[in-house]
């Protein structure tokens, strides 16, 4: 059945897809099953993040229409919290990106957290992976930009755009340590608002020490400053020196939270932990040995 729908969405079937898509978020297929090879980095898959109401999901649009302009298909995943009724996507930024439905060469699906530590659900690989076979040139990953999710995003993406605005002051010093650091490119965007400049500024400052500190340039998703020097930049990211081993990290650390979940056990584990029969940190020595 899947290897039928990866055919079908490989000859450009949208609905099979979706379904396929469908199947990775439910955890039914792997890399395995579909015969599909892990991916090598090569900077096709970029991580969008950034705190709530930066204008992720605008600026993604303008860059999908720039690109496909060019000639590309862009897949968009885009990760949203999880409705605490059905599981499911709130579908935020699906709707958010509604234009893209009018553009043949885009693919948007959104994908429910599951309330995954990081907020980052697992299977986003795969499903990136699934994006590229089947004749998409980028894939795009938004984050839900809150927290974790927004280091976490390292483990998927090849290249990193940071999303900053104008007005958030001391915020922007407290992610110094965080993703910002981990960034191939930040973008300062809403230019045509005041302070952009000075919160530029801010970034540029707080990553003056560092050994290879990330492009940073002001967008405007109103009056276009920037997109098209944004759209090639993304295309054109080299590797940045010093970043791999904090990737290495997250991807571990990633690999780590889906082996632990995915035991079978794991339910029984929680409410012994819950009852009070053995702590967390002890559970964790236990299977050490």
């Amino acid at each position: 059945m899947a290897d039928n729908l990866l055919s079908l969405a490989q000859s450009g079937d949208r609905r099979s897809l979706a379904k396929l898509l469908t199947a990775v978020e439910n955890d039914e297929v792997s890399h395995a099953s579909l015969e599909i090879p892990v991916r090598q980095s090569d900077g096709t898959v970029i991580g969008v993040t950034g705190a709530p109401g930066v204008g992720k999901s605008t600026l993604i649009e303008q860059l999908l229409a720039k690109w496909t302009d060019d000639g590309l298909c862009v897949g968009v995943l885009a990760v949203d919290p999880s409705s605490p009724l059905s599981g499911g996507a709130l579908l935020g930024d699906r709707v958010r990106m509604d234009s893209a439905d009018d553009n043949d060469s885009v693919f948007v699906r959104s994908i429910a957290t599951r309330n995954h530590p990081g907020g980052l659900p697992t299977t986003v690989g795969l499903a990136a992976d699934v994006m590229r076979i089947c004749g998409y040139d980028l894939v795009i990953i938004e984050t839900v930009g809150a927290g974790q999710s927004e280091i976490r995003i390292v483990s998927v993406a090849d290249r990193i755009l940071l999303v900053e605005s104008p007005g958030r002051g001391d915020e922007i010093q407290a992610e110094k340590a965080g993703v910002m650091e981990l960034a191939d490119l930040i973008v300062v965007n809403k230019s045509d608002l005041d302070g952009a400049d000075r919160a530029a500024a801010q970034i540029i400052s707080a990553l003056e020490l560092s050994d290879s500190a990330p492009l940073v340039i002001l967008t405007s998703s109103k009056s276009g400053e920037g997109i098209l020097e944004l759209a090639k930049q993304l295309l054109n990211l080299p590797v940045r020196a010093g970043a791999e081993l904090a990737r290495a990290r997250e991807r571990l650390l990633t690999a780590w939270d889906a082996d632990l979940l995915s035991r079978k056990d794991i339910n029984e584990v929680l409410e012994s932990i819950s009852k009070g029969q053995f702590t967390a940190q002890e559970w964790v020595k236990s299977k050490r040995g």
